[in-house]
């Protein structure tokens, strides 16, 4: 008996749903929040420690790299924060439908974006 279902399947050409992708996204600020946040509690230590400790935190922040850090730590707590509160309205059946949900999603990443946009204008 011969299938027609694909022997191999790579995820690369595989067409992702956009729920699915934003499902994925929410996951991956997961973990980025918890190593940014990690890096924050690490400055706000060593800023609480002593004179000297706020002025290396200070210095720290003054490096190159540290603002696009602090950019990507607030961009994924923004999108984990709006796609939370999305999570919140599906639990009370507000929203879950399949259009309803992909719809929110797309609102979810627009909000994100605007809101990452705003925090670099006031970064930089």
């Amino acid at each position: 008996m011969k299938t027609e279902r694909p022997v191999y399947l790579s995820l690369t050409q595989f067409a992702w749903p956009f729920t699915a992708i934003a499902s994925i996204t929410h996951r991956v600020t997961g973990v980025l929040l918890v190593l940014g946040v990690g890096f924050l509690l690490w400055l706000a230590a060593m800023a609480l420690e002593s004179s000297a400790g706020f002025a290396a935190a200070a210095a720290t922040l003054a490096q190159p790299w540290a603002k696009p850090v602090l950019l990507a730590t607030l961009a994924a707590l923004f999108y984990h924060l709006f796609a939370g509160i999305k999570h919140i309205f599906m639990d009370f059946h507000i929203g879950d439908s399949f259009a309803a949900a992909k719809a929110s999603s797309v609102v979810v990443f627009l909000l994100t974006f605007i809101a990452t946009a705003a925090a670099g204008a006031w970064l930089w």
